[in-house]
């Protein structure tokens, strides 16, 4: 397997994470989500860009 491909998977299964433990901690609410929900979700964002411009970036590379 080629190594952007590795990255991109790295990637994106650390964007699933991100929103499941937004999603978690949304729904316990509590301190923790008052304290990390805004920086869950702000880091999600920018996964979900990064792993999107490496797709990107491997589908110019594949031409």
């Amino acid at each position: 397997m080629d190594i952007l491909n590795v990255v991109i998977v790295a990637a994106l299964l650390m964007t699933v994470g991100l929103i499941g433990t937004g999603i978690w901690s949304m729904a316990h609410g509590g301190d923790f989500d008052q304290k990390h929900s805004t920086q869950l979700m702000f880091a999600r964002v920018g996964m979900q860009g990064i792993t999107l411009l490496l797709l990107l970036l491997a589908m110019f590379l594949a031409n």
